[in-house]
């Protein structure tokens, strides 16, 4: 029940940090938020150490936990970062998934179009990211795969928030559709495409994203 708690808490605040009801560089209280989620302070304390895990907050000894949030070209860098990164993976999969692999894939997947046709963005954002924990694991890269996971951790708030954006869902399960083909056909250099073009966050995808975060502000 603690760990259900805590990872509620955790999309919670995240949400709260990334919208800005919480601003950059200020302290997290324990008590205050025991009180706000009407837990104890064992599932804040989870919370907290996994936003630490992920950088959106910093834990500074005898002072408190504190919000670190990325400015405009900082998070531009990591989206750039995330696209190479998935490309990479998506590249080396092409070379070394199975058909099982693939099948998994593809039923993966179908839940993330379920979850389109039932118009649930966070839904969606939780087969998504099994969909993309899956390529990783094709790849056969553990020390690539680490530093994939550990990045997208820290733009999960982001990427979430992005498929509220009005048509990125449909979007999103086309790119799909281009990821799975190019990996059935062994394609790394159109899997790394594909996989780049479906991360990453640029031009006016990226301006839309700035103007959701400042609207629910």
């Amino acid at each position: 029940m603690e760990v259900l708690r805590a990872n509620h808490i955790l999309e919670d605040l995240e949400q709260m940090i990334v919208t800005g009801q919480f601003a950059n560089g200020e302290r997290l209280d324990e008590i205050r938020l025991a009180e706000h989620f009407g837990v104890s302070r064992t599932p804040i304390r989870e919370a907290l150490h996994r936003l630490g895990m992920s950088g959106l907050v910093e834990h500074r000894p005898r002072r408190g936990v504190f919000v670190i949030e990325p400015g405009a070209f900082e998070l531009v860098q990591m989206f750039e970062a995330m696209a190479e990164l998935e490309a990479s993976c998506g590249h080396l999969a092409a070379k070394r998934i199975s058909e099982p692999q693939i099948a998994a894939l593809r039923a993966t997947d179908a839940l993330c179009r379920a979850a389109l046709a039932a118009n649930d963005p966070d839904e969606y954002y939780t087969h998504n990211e099994k969909f993309h924990q899956q390529i990783y694991d094709a790849a056969q890269s553990s020390y690539l795969e680490d530093l994939a996971k550990k990045l997208q951790k820290r733009l999960k708030p982001y990427r979430r928030m992005q498929l509220h954006l009005r048509g990125r869902l449909e979007q999103s399960m086309i790119e799909h559709g281009e990821i799975l083909l190019a990996l059935s056909q062994g394609d790394s250099a159109g899997a790394a495409d594909a996989l780049r073009g479906h991360v990453v966050v640029q031009g006016e995808k990226f301006h839309h994203l700035l103007n959701h975060l400042k609207a629910t502000r």
